[in-house]
């Protein structure tokens, strides 16, 4: 079920919301409390009803791991063990269903073997899940974690406004939230300012981010050669439809989640106003960016080792996040640029050089959008077929009324072609309108959590609330799923 789906906004959302609220009022909060329970389930089991038992013998055990961790408090060595166990069977379980092909296909490329490919179908939100109770153990382990009943640690993993696609949570900022007696009743102020993100996230979503796919896909998968323009409207269309689908994504989910009175964390600050790459990964998925520094990063030894060790720890936690994108080599490419990418940045800062910040702003800025595109490619060639194009080693097309103005003589140098420059991703000069106006966005307005701080209801937040929503409900004809789903 998506987000941006008429049976969600209309039944799923609203029933499970004021049946919630209900049982809260005759006092049955336990059955409230399944209620969400098994309405999130039912969000994970509309997907596919097959893969319930899965994330439910996920969170049992889990559960199991953490109690036992927990309760062994004063056995060091016990725990350990405890804690090395919980995370193998994690690690294991997000290797078999989202790894097992890609090591099976390169053992085959690898050896000229031929062993045959596993029928899997990868579960929706496994690495967010996973993640999430990896992080419980770990806390479990270092005594940060109160003892939790079932029902209780169950609603923490499984709440459906952050079950498929983040943001990651912890446990520390959620399960007060959950036992929090005033957050049992329905508060107006809450649920309006959950309307107005909510609002906006399916904006962002419906109305941008699926607009923007077009040319993103016709570029990355269909289009045999690109000329230079389209090379960049393809990598740009795609580093803005990313921004606007998973920020549209997070949007909803915080704004549903504030129908409930649970607030979950920011995940996203503008990132593309970004001066460098570590502040890029401050702004940019934030709440995976806490979890690779606090449990992958820190771990082995963060900034407290020598320079080397600093360089190879950084370079270890980008590479581990690149890995858990995607089971594919332009993935694990994708984070070897980012690790190498914060060592360069860490050389500079220790340097004591300052850079202009328009210049430190355009290298951060096109550093990302050309490494998205590793990212967003299925295959090298695709990712060679852009980069091709944006450098002008394919083509350079421009458009007919410019071969009247432009000098022959650079028509001649540079090998100039009058014709429709957009037709291989079916693109036009409102494709160009558009991205400047998403540029223009991200660059210079407020961003979403910005503007849902400053709120306060009134006519005019209405207003622009119902606006927002119907221009998107006349687009959902469009629908697709979120990008982040895929990770």
């Amino acid at each position: 079920m998506l987000f941006n789906s008429l049976e969600f906004i209309f039944f799923f959302l609203p029933i499970s919301f004021f049946i919630y609220f209900h049982l809260n009022k005759i006092r049955l909060i336990v059955a409230g409390k399944i209620w969400l329970v098994g309405c999130s389930l039912f969000f994970y089991g509309w997907w596919n009803i097959s893969y319930l038992p899965l994330i439910g013998i996920s969170i049992i055990i889990n559960y199991i791991f953490g109690s036992s961790i927990t309760k062994n408090i004063n056995y060091t060595m016990k725990k350990r063990h405890l804690l090395i166990i919980g995370i193998i069977f994690n690690i294991g379980l997000l290797s078999y269903y989202k790894y097992a092909n890609f090591f099976i296909h390169n053992i085959n490329t690898s050896f000229d073997s031929s062993l045959p490919l596993l029928n899997i179908v990868l579960p929706l939100g496994i690495s967010f899940f996973t993640f999430t109770q990896t992080a419980y153990l770990v806390d479990c382990y270092r005594g940060r974690v109160k003892e939790y009943d079932l029902l209780n640690y169950t609603l923490f993993v499984t709440f459906y406004p952050h079950l498929i696609a983040g943001p990651i949570l912890h446990h520390s900022e959620m399960m007060p939230q959950f036992a929090s007696i005033k957050n049992l009743l329905k508060n107006n102020k809450q649920i309006a300012s959950g309307v107005f993100l909510f609002s906006i996230g399916l904006f962002k979503k419906v109305v941008i981010a699926d607009t923007l796919a077009v040319w993103a896909v016709n570029g990355f998968d269909k289009a045999k050669i690109l000329n230079l323009i389209e090379a960049w409207v393809t990598s740009l269309s795609f580093t803005f439809q990313l921004y606007f689908d998973f920020s549209g994504y997070t949007d909803m989910a915080i704004g549903a989640a504030l129908l409930f009175n649970i607030k979950l964390p920011v995940n996203f600050n503008s990132p593309y106003k970004s001066m460098n790459i570590q502040e890029f990964w401050r702004r940019w998925h934030i709440t995976l960016s806490r979890f690779l520094r606090d449990y992958i990063y820190i771990p082995l030894g963060g900034n407290k080792s020598g320079r080397f060790k600093i360089y190879f720890n950084l370079f270890l936690t980008f590479l581990l996040g690149g890995i858990w994108h995607g089971a594919g080599w332009t993935f694990i490419f994708w984070g070897v640029l980012h690790g190498i990418a914060m060592i360069m940045h860490r050389i500079w800062h220790n340097s004591g050089r300052v850079m202009q910040k328009n210049l430190s702003w355009l290298i951060t800025f096109n550093f990302i959008n050309i490494t998205w595109i590793f990212f967003r490619a299925k295959d090298w060639d695709d990712a060679l077929k852009v980069l091709k194009g944006m450098v002008g080693l394919s083509t350079i097309v421009l458009p007919e009324r410019l071969a009247y103005v432009l000098p022959d003589i650079l028509i001649t140098t540079f090998n100039f072609t009058f014709k429709s420059w957009a037709e291989n991703i079916n693109g036009s000069m409102d494709t160009i309108l558009i991205l400047f106006l998403c540029f223009f966005i991200t660059i210079f307005c407020k961003n979403s959590m910005e503007m849902k701080n400053k709120f306060h209801p009134s006519k005019y937040y209405l207003m622009f609330s119902i606006s927002l929503t119907l221009l998107s409900l006349s687009l959902l004809n469009r629908i697709s799923e979120f990008l982040y789903f895929n990770f």
